[in-house]
């Protein structure tokens, strides 16, 4: 057959193989499982038959809307708040700054990717740049991004069923409630197969998002402000922070796109390789005019009375109405991530052995234990750390930047930094990745000396707590 031929002489040219065959082979479009007939070889994934998963069926608009459910949850929520800090017009500048670095680093990852067709996850990628030590180091990263990010959806699907409820039981009921809905969802073994589900979640976040635009424009005055006699929303251009502020401010706007790490997975599972650059420009386009939109509508209305997270801002009412139209929308976010984290896991685990993609017992023990096991361990340090709010702020300060700035421009400069090709436009870009690498450091400095300075300033609650969270 075609493909075994193209396979005998798809080894890098580095090796004596036919460079056309290795490309050919790297932008085959793998079908749907139950449609492959033949054994296909994948560079991450072994040998794809019928007897398993097809972790190469992820279609071009799931992969859309992964991507950018990857990145649409809780970062929106809390951009309004940002542009109260800096001003509009600088919020609005820092947030297309921010997210045409992303698109680009993200359009490295894809780069990298199609070079390194072994490559997984940033973990992964990190290995081949900087060996084992950078696997490591870039993996951890990864993986207390991903929990910590998985325990901080467990408590806001809490926040959301405390304020429909007005409390009704326990939170940490409502927080395990939460943990067993996104673990179920989060069980599902393709990406292919939770894309429905990416759907289901951007709308829900979308509804509600723009449900607080229209609620915040109709209401009187926003409900933090004082509800009789006169009352300023002291809307301003340009606002004087202090350093930590704006640091604070970055942070959060990072934390916005802080889904880019997960779109190497995403990549891995795609049925088309080469369609990775316009799905990577769709999503980035559609967050960013949302991100717009709505913080300036939500700012120009509410003013200095916004709340982080935003849904409070409209009153009450419309807040069980907010959070009751985005709770879908928040648990797809957790199932996406917590399948991620461990599916990072699995492919670790599992990688180099006909285990990974077959339904054997090990396959699906290792598989379901891994999902179960990392549920708990969100859970636990989402209830059990009494600071976990602050933790989750130094967790993203040390890590976000790392995994979504640095890491890239090192993947970049690892490809082309050799070429024989040095012209003006790679001097051009040598520089930019250069200038992302210094400012990735930069913010993670100084983004997290603002994270110690709010634990340090920040209240502590109570491990295991019954008390409405949603206040």
């Amino acid at each position: 057959m075609e493909l075994e031929e193209l396979d005998q002489n798809a080894a890098s040219p580095e090796e004596g193989g036919s460079a056309a065959a290795h490309d050919k082979v790297a932008s085959i479009k793998l079908t749907d499982a139950a449609v492959v007939k033949d054994v296909v070889q994948d560079a991450v994934w072994g040998e794809i038959t019928d007897d398993g998963p097809n972790y190469r069926s992820l279609s071009f608009w799931r992969a859309v809307v992964l991507e950018t459910k990857s990145q649409l949850g809780l970062g929106v929520l809390g951009m309004p708040a940002t542009f109260n800090t800096v001003g509009m017009i600088p919020g609005i500048l820092i947030c297309l700054s921010m997210a045409s670095i992303v698109t680009w680093t993200a359009y490295c990852m894809g780069r990298f990717k199609r070079n390194h067709p072994e490559v997984y996850s940033v973990g992964d990628a990190g290995g081949v740049v900087f060996g084992r030590i950078g696997k490591e180091l870039f993996g951890l990263a990864y993986l207390l991004q991903m929990v910590t990010g998985v325990g901080s959806t467990m408590l806001s699907v809490s926040i959301s069923l405390n304020a429909i409820s007005l409390n009704a039981i326990c939170t940490v009921a409502f927080v395990v409630i939460g943990a067993t809905v996104i673990a179920s969802g989060a069980a599902l073994k393709t990406l292919q197969n939770i894309g429905w589900l990416g759907w289901v979640g951007v709308t829900c976040i979308m509804v509600s998002v723009f449900t607080l635009s229209i609620g915040v424009g109709v209401t009187d005055r926003p409900s933090a402000a004082p509800q009789s006699g006169p009352w300023s929303k002291d809307t301003k251009l340009f606002g004087n922070p202090t350093l930590t502020e704006a640091m604070n401010a970055v942070n959060i706007m990072l934390f916005a796109y802080a889904g880019i790490p997960n779109y190497l997975p995403l990549a891995s599972e795609m049925r088309n390789m080469q369609d990775y650059g316009k799905t990577v420009l769709v999503s980035q386009t559609f967050v960013t005019v949302i991100y717009l939109v709505i913080s300036g509508v939500v700012y120009h209305f509410v003013g200095q009375y916004v709340s982080s997270p935003a849904l409070g801002s409209a009153g009450p009412m419309m807040k069980r109405v907010c959070y009751g139209l985005a709770f879908l929308g928040l648990v797809v976010g957790g199932v996406l991530n917590l399948h991620l984290l461990a599916k990072y896991l699995f492919v670790r685990i599992l990688g180099d052995t006909p285990h990974l993609s077959r339904s054997t017992k090990i396959h699906n023990l290792t598989w379901y234990g891994l999902v179960g096991g990392c549920a708990t361990v969100a859970f636990l340090i989402a209830e059990a750390i009494p600071v976990f709010s602050h933790l989750l702020s130094l967790t993203g300060a040390l890590t976000c930047s790392v995994l979504c700035l640095q890491l890239q421009s090192f993947m970049w400069l690892y490809d082309n930094w050799t070429t024989e090709k040095r012209d003006n436009t790679w001097k051009v870009m040598s520089a930019f990745n250069i200038i992302i690498n210094v400012l990735g450091w930069f913010i993670m400095g100084m983004g997290t000396y603002a994270a110690v300075i709010e634990i340090k300033n920040g209240s502590t609650n109570k491990p295991f707590s019954c008390a409405d969270n949603s206040a």
